[in-house]
């Protein structure tokens, strides 16, 4: 088992997901998000633990400071900015009446991290993702993932989570 970093602040995992769920827009997009993404924590400071970007949502683990644990505003700031210059698709009233462009979910999802468990089962989550939505076979293949960071820091292995060519293999004659 990787021994992850005992988190300190307030700690929470986020799945955060575009309005349209076959959008690729978030990895169309990458140099958009990430750039918005550095923005809000210079200016909004927080820790990202783990993140992984999919095609149409994205899950992050933050830990925030202990003064500051507004994760809400930091989220709209990141949606908002990363909308801020797309083209809006066709809306509903009610996103017209609230500004929405109709490009996130309304809502995501959080969970405050209980303990180092909770943590580690989210972090791997998290890495695992894109082999479970089945866009690579290998955790090391997905470019878009802090578990690359976490290799490099000698936290987990690059073979972590195996191939899932070798898993399914080939059935039959």
């Amino acid at each position: 088992m990787p021994q992850y970093r005992r988190a300190q602040g307030k700690v929470f995992f986020f799945t955060v997901v575009l309005a349209h769920r076959s959008d690729t827009l978030l990895v169309d997009e990458v140099d958009r998000l990430r750039r918005v993404y550095r923005t809000v924590r210079a200016r909004r400071p927080f820790e990202t633990v783990a993140i992984c970007i999919l095609p149409d949502h994205l899950h992050a683990i933050w830990e925030l400071p202990e003064s500051d644990a507004d994760y809400a505003l930091r989220w709209n700031l990141i949606k908002s900015g990363f909308s801020r210059g797309l083209d809006a698709g066709s809306r509903s009233v009610s996103k017209v009446i609230k500004r929405e462009k109709g490009i996130w979910q309304r809502r995501y999802w959080e969970h405050a991290i209980r303990d180092d468990a909770d943590l580690e089962r989210h972090v791997d989550y998290i890495h695992f993702n894109p082999v479970k939505h089945g866009y690579v076979a290998r955790v090391s293949d997905w470019p878009y993932s802090s578990f690359h960071r976490y290799v490099d820091r000698g936290v987990l292995v690059a073979d972590w989570g195996g191939d899932m060519r070798e898993v399914l293999g080939s059935f039959g004659e």
